[in-house]
């Protein structure tokens, strides 16, 4: 797949790093038995998502790209 870009925009990447951050909160609390931070991590992991959603939105992430159409084959 060279020349490809996928996933290799701002908004990929800031979301991809803050639902890693989200993983290692939620993963550092349930080690440590605290429920609180635990749910917290969950929550910037779902954080993440928006974020670049919302990014992608901005125009910060991949184009769209309409699928590419084939004419039809005669048999």
């Amino acid at each position: 797949m060279s020349g490809s870009s996928h996933g290799h925009t701002p908004a990929a990447w800031t979301g991809v790093i803050i639902t890693f951050v989200g993983f290692l909160l939620a993963g550092a609390f349930m080690v440590m038995d605290q429920p609180v931070g635990f749910w917290v991590g969950i929550g910037v992991i779902f954080l993440g998502g928006v974020v670049g959603g919302i990014m992608r939105l901005a125009g910060l992430g991949q184009e769209r790209r309409s699928p590419a159409r084939t004419a039809p084959s005669e048999s």
